[in-house]
């Protein structure tokens, strides 16, 4: 299959490591991993802010390097992502675009997937070869969850790598108090989440919290490096992606 990889803003800037894994992950499963250099920002983060209209050039731009039918799916490594393209997209078109950006974003929201459902539901696997002998304990992201309904998704994957220890966070559908920019106007309420989130992730004593989405990964990773956790945050992709020959070995940056 030829999928188009979409990096994400946090992705590029931030977090290179989980969009190569993705990259490693597919291209080892037998795919052809295709980048389209003209990507761009989803609009996610407008529309979630109340800028319905502004984003209006960013889906244009996502349907258009998107499109192309020889990609035949669309795969990032975010649940929150995924469901702007699926759901968001639909909302500006339909506002504010014409009918061909309407056409355009029709076509590619019928292929776009975050990783875990694409692996799950399009290729039917959930043993990848993935090799990661730590305890782990996975927190479903609100968008994940909520918007895109992967369910036992990400789990599936997990139990099924070789040498994991899963251990089961408590309490792990609450909100770990990102939200994008939640975060910054409402700050004191996001702390106080983040506190529950992490006290629940140290009662698990693993070594990695893991997650499908690198934004809320970056909300606990800094609160756990602030308070000098034993736990570090690692993508899913990262975990997916690690095996005997080339495993992946958590380091003090990944805790940040």
């Amino acid at each position: 299959m030829r999928v188009g990889l979409f990096a994400t803003c946090l992705g590029d800037t931030l977090f290179p490591e989980a969009v190569k894994s993705t990259a490693v992950l597919l291209a080892r499963l037998g795919h052809e991993v295709v980048f389209p250099p003209g990507q761009t920002c989803c609009g996610q983060m407008h529309v979630n802010t109340g800028y319905q209209r502004e984003p209006v050039p960013l889906v244009r731009n996502f349907a258009e390097q998107f499109g192309d039918t020889s990609i035949e799916a669309v795969v990032m490594p975010s649940g929150s992502c995924a469901g702007s393209v699926r759901h968001q997209h639909r909302i500006v078109a339909e506002r504010y675009g014409d009918a061909a950006l309407r056409a355009g974003v029709a076509t590619v929201e019928s292929k776009t997937y975050e990783l875990s459902e694409f692996l799950v539901d399009v290729l039917d696997v959930t043993s990848v070869g993935a090799y990661f002998p730590h305890r782990v304990t996975y927190h479903p992201t609100c968008h994940s969850l909520r918007m895109l309904r992967v369910g036992e998704k990400p789990l599936r994957l997990l139990r099924a790598v070789d040498g994991i220890d899963l251990v089961e966070l408590p309490e792990a559908d609450s909100c770990c108090g990102f939200g994008g920019t939640f975060a910054v106007k409402n700050a004191e309420t996001s702390s106080a989440m983040l506190q529950d989130k992490m006290r629940n992730i140290g009662s698990t004593d693993a070594d990695v919290c893991t997650a499908g989405d690198s934004s809320c990964l970056m909300h606990i990773g800094g609160g756990l490096h602030r308070i000098k956790s034993g736990t570090r945050t690692l993508h899913l992709a990262q975990i997916l992606a690690s095996t005997r020959t080339a495993p992946y070995a958590p380091t003090e940056a990944a805790a940040v």
